[in-house]
């Protein structure tokens, strides 16, 4: 009974003595939380007031944020009592061996930063960078999430694409779409050429500016090759592209201008 009345009275003195100072340790990082959250939803509100752009606007948000997080658990550590410049020395000691093991990391987020200075591309661009092609759907601190056209999620490290090559499909206010229409070679070439042209001019999405082209690109071993060049919006290339072919098949059919196919599926047609 005197041992257990001895650790009773020790556990009321540390609860006098160290109480206090969590109570207030937890309000602090309480009342700290609330308040990062407010700073970051009002300077959320100037900067779309201000028309920062998304991506960097995200991106500093981001950074403020993690940056007053790591400055109030400092602060609550030290309310508890920690001597602030032994835990300095500490996360110093820790930061280099995580620095160290984590150089991939801290790559990703000087690339993020470089992102961020020269802007090769932006959210809702349309780019393609390390094998991955999609909209871009964020810019974050170590990485850049793309949404594919299956609406699949592709998360690059911002390391390798600040390394890499980027190819932006969104940076200029049109796009060239590259087709291949082959005829046969008793057919008329300045008519299939007429009968492709309409199919381009009737197409709304198609620009006129700059002007289409419609050429011979090939001598093929059955068929004369035509090279299909429409000028679109990048959003729209897809829509040209598909339209094209299929409108083109239409066209030509209905003008009786023959498509050729490889002889192999011929010589399988007449066998069956």
């Amino acid at each position: 009974m005197e041992k257990a009345q001895e650790w009773f009275n020790y556990g009321i003195e540390l609860a006098k003595e160290f109480g206090p100072k969590l109570v207030t340790a937890i309000l602090i990082y309480v009342l700290g939380s609330w308040v990062i959250k407010r700073l970051i939803g009002s300077m959320k509100k100037v900067m779309a007031k201000s028309k920062y752009d998304e991506s960097l606007q995200n991106f500093l948000l981001n950074l403020v944020s993690w940056g007053l997080k790591v400055f109030l658990i400092v602060l609550v550590i030290s309310r508890l009592g920690v001597d602030v410049t032994t835990f300095a020395a500490i996360i110093a000691a820790a930061g280099l061996a995580v620095g160290l093991a984590l150089q991939g990391s801290l790559s990703n987020f000087a690339g993020g930063v470089l992102i961020m200075i020269f802007k090769p591309y932006k959210i809702g661009d349309f780019i393609e960078a390390q094998g991955a092609i999609g909209t871009v759907k964020s810019i974050e601190i170590f990485t850049t999430k793309l949404t594919t056209p299956q609406n699949k999620l592709a998360i690059i490290p911002n390391g390798a694409i600040a390394n890499g090559n980027i190819v932006n499909y969104s940076a200029e206010k049109w796009m060239r779409v590259d087709l291949t229409i082959g005829i046969g070679y008793d057919e008329d070439i300045k008519k299939a050429k007429n009968v492709l042209l309409e199919v381009l001019t009737s197409n709304p999405k198609v620009l006129k500016n700059p002007e289409l082209s419609i050429n011979v690109e090939a001598l093929g071993e059955s068929s004369v090759d035509l090279a299909v060049r429409p000028f679109c919006k990048p959003e729209d290339y897809w829509d040209v592209y598909f339209s094209t072919l299929e409108n083109s098949k239409i066209a030509l059919d209905n003008a009786g201008i023959e498509i050729p196919y490889p002889h192999s599926v011929e010589i399988q047609k007449k066998d069956n």
